[in-house]
C-alpha cells in the first residue's frame, strides 16, 4: 500500500534524504536513445542546472546528485533554521523565482501600506510560503515538472515524463549519510561510463572538484572544516573532510568493482573505525541492492525509532535482514 509522503519525510528523526526519479518512457532522460537515435546527452546540465538553481531558492541543502541516463540521484537536506532566519521580504524575493506572487503580495514587497485584514492574509500566506521552502516533495515537484516540460517540448509529444511519485529514503545517522553520497557519487563507475570520480560527469563529487580547482564556491553542503567548526558552525558542514571523503570515495569506488584490486588506502581505516564499520561490513552495505530502495537507512536502533514517528510496523534495513519490529 503507498504510504503518504508526510508520513515518510519526518524532520524530527532526520533532515536528511535520499531521492531518485525514474523516466517512464523508453526514451532516455538523458544519453544516446537506442530505439530512435537520438542524443539526449544535454538533459543532463538541465538536470544539474535546475538542481543548482533550487537549491539557492528552497532552504534545503543540496548534498550530492547524480544524472543518469534514465534517472537522477539527489541526497537533501531540510535547513530549518535557514528558512527561520528567513525576513518577510527574502521569503518573497525566494518565491518569486519559481512562482508569480499575487497583487497584495507584490503590494507589501514594495512598502505599500496594509490593512489590519490584509495584513493578516499576508502572514498566513507568508507561512505557507516558508513551509513550502523546506518541503521536499515541492522541490522533488517542481524539479520534475520543469525537466518534463522541457522533455515533452523537445520530444514534442505529451503525456507523463516520470514513472510515478519520486521516491525517497530517510538517512538516519552519519553512517548512512556517508554510505549513501558514496553510493551516488560512484553511480556513473558502477554503470560502466565514468572510470574515476573525477571524470564521472554530471555528479556533486566531479562538480565539487571542479570548483574546488577554480577557487569558487561548489554551491553544495560543506564538508566539515575546522577552521569553520572553532566559530561554532560545526552542524551545517558534512561529517569528515572533503579530502578523507575523496580518499573513502576512492577506495570504496576500487573494492567496488569486481575487475579491480586495489588497495585500502593509509587514511582511510581510521575512517572506518570512527564510523564503527569494518571493510567487509562497510561494502555489505554498499553492495546491498535492496539497501537503495528501502525507506530509510541506519543504524537498528535508529530505524525502529524512525518507523514509530511515521507509523510504520517495519522497515527494511538490507537484504538480509528481518523485519524490525515498532510495536511491543
Amino acid at each position: 500500500m503507498t504510504t503518504a509522503r508526510r508520513q515518510q519525510i519526518n524532520i524530527e528523526a532526520t533532515p536528511y534524504y535520499h531521492c531518485t526519479s525514474r523516466c517512464v518512457r523508453r526514451a532516455f532522460l538523458c544519453g544516446k536513445d537506442h530505439y530512435s537515435g537520438k542524443s539526449h546527452e544535454h538533459r543532463r546540465e538541465w538536470v544539474e542546472s535546475w538542481l543548482l538553481k533550487l537549491n539557492e531558492v528552497f532552504c534545503i541543502d543540496l548534498v550530492g546528485y547524480a544524472v543518469m541516463s534514465n534517472h537522477y540521484h539527489v541526497i537533501l537536506r531540510i535547513n530549518l533554521d535557514e528558512v527561520n532566519a528567513l525576513s518577510d521580504e527574502q521569503v518573497i524575493d525566494r518565491w518569486s523565482v519559481i512562482y508569480k506572487p499575487d497583487g497584495l503580495m507584490s503590494h507589501y514587497r514594495c512598502g505599500g501600506e496594509v490593512t489590519h485584514d490584509e495584513r493578516r492574509v499576508i502572514d498566513e500566506t507568508l507561512g505557507r510560503w516558508r513551509e513550502t521552502l523546506v518541503s521536499i516533495s515541492r522541490f522533488m515537484g517542481y524539479m520534475n515538472e520543469r525537466i518534463a516540460r522541457q522533455a515533452n517540448e523537445e520530444d514534442e509529444c505529451k503525456g507523463r515524463f516520470w514513472e510515478g511519485r519520486f521516491h525517497s529514503q530517510a538517512l538516519l545517522d552519519e553512517t548512512a549519510l556517508l554510505q549513501c553520497m558514496t553510493y551516488v557519487d560512484l553511480n556513473p563507475i558502477h554503470a560502466g561510463i565514468a572510470q574515476t570520480p573525477e571524470t564521472s560527469e554530471y555528479t556533486s563529487v566531479k562538480h565539487r572538484i571542479d570548483k574546488r580547482v577554480s577557487g569558487k564556491d561548489d554551491r553544495l553542503m560543506a564538508f566539515f572544516m575546522p577552521s569553520r567548526a572553532q566559530r561554532g558552525q560545526s552542524a551545517d558542514m558534512l561529517p569528515m573532510t572533503f579530502d578523507n571523503y575523496l580518499e573513502l570515495l576512492d577506495w570504496t569506488g576500487r573494492t567496488a568493482r569486481a575487475n579491480k584490486s586495489g588497495s585500502i588506502p593509509s587514511s582511510c581505516p581510521d575512517i572506518l573505525s570512527r564510523l564503527g564499520f569494518t571493510g567487509a561490513h562497510w561494502m555489505d552495505s554498499i553492495n546491498a541492492q535492496t539497501t537503495w530502495c528501502s525507506r530509510a537507512l541506519g543504524a537498528p536502533e535508529q530505524l525502529k525509532a524512525f518507523s514509530q514517528a511515521i507509523g510504520q510496523h517495519w522497515l527494511w534495513r538490507h537484504r538480509n535482514a528481518s523485519r524490525l519490529p515498532t510495536t511491543p
